[in-house]
């Protein structure tokens, strides 16, 4: 299987604080990984790093054998400028949990915006695009709102649909629902499934186990920093080896878990 995203023993730190403790994982193409934790894992910093928002502090991490956000230079490795970094980043699209919308743009504006400014795309082709992807999310009649006139489930669907105007080939999710109240999830959800079916390679840091359970190929439970368990969504999710993921996932599935979801 063809990797797409490669990291090697990947240590993040903000001051003294070390997010990240030696993160491995392989990432293969058409592979859907969720990655579960509790909060203050380093699940969300982890996906900050692959995409360059984030610089590590030692480690590699390679997007289609390219090794991204530095080259090597006689013996060590050197930050690449702001302007190669975003040429790294063209292939990569990426959706936040609080939607990142410009509220000044409207819907289309906001989906035209890096096909035309980054990617040099012509604005008819990037209008009849966009068009396509609004069609897709079932969000063609709101062409011409602005983000403060959508719903919170709206305006992700227009997040992932700005995402994949640049046409990547690599999809992360930074808790795509966690914002949403919970009437809205699902359409969210329903948006990643048929992404998933069509064979789109995604990194998607979430806390739906029961989605992660269903479109996963492979789950990673991460706890203080670093990968606790990894393999088979399946398996890990029914049989899992490490007892912190056993107790992780009690705490997730328990009946006082899921009413307390209900009412957050």
């Amino acid at each position: 299987m063809t990797a797409v995203v490669v990291a090697e023993r990947v240590h993040k730190q903000y001051g003294t604080l070390e997010v990240l403790k030696g993160i491995n994982l392989t990432v293969h193409k058409g592979e859907v990984v969720c990655v579960l934790g509790p909060s203050g894992s380093g699940k969300s910093t982890f996906l900050r790093c692959i995409n360059q928002l984030e610089d590590i502090k030692s480690g590699h991490i390679f997007v289609h054998d390219e090794l991204m956000g530095h080259k090597p230079s006689a013996g060590r490795l050197h930050r690449l400028s702001k302007r190669a970094i975003n040429k790294q980043r063209q292939g990569i699209g990426m959706v936040f949990q609080h939607f990142n919308l410009f509220p000044h743009m409207t819907v289309l504006q906001n989906l035209m915006l890096a096909p035309v400014k980054v990617g040099k795309v012509p604005k008819e082709a990037a209008k009849s695009y966009a068009m396509q992807l609004l069609d897709n999310m079932k969000l063609a009649d709101k062409a011409h709102s602005y983000p403060a006139q959508l719903s919170g489930g709206q305006q992700q669907r227009v997040g992932i649909a700005r995402a994949l105007a640049m046409k990547p080939d690599l999809m992360l999710f930074d808790e795509p629902t966690s914002a949403l109240d919970p009437e809205l999830v699902g359409e969210v959800l329903e948006v990643l499934r048929d992404l998933a079916n069509a064979g789109m390679t995604m990194l998607i840091v979430t806390h739906e186990v029961a989605f992660a359970r269903e479109v996963a190929d492979t789950v990673v439970f991460m706890d203080q920093g670093v990968v606790v368990e990894a393999g088979d969504a399946k398996e890990v999710l029914e049989h899992p080896a490490e007892e912190r993921t056993k107790e992780f996932l009690r705490r997730t599935l328990s009946p006082t878990a899921s009413a307390q979801k209900r009412t957050d």
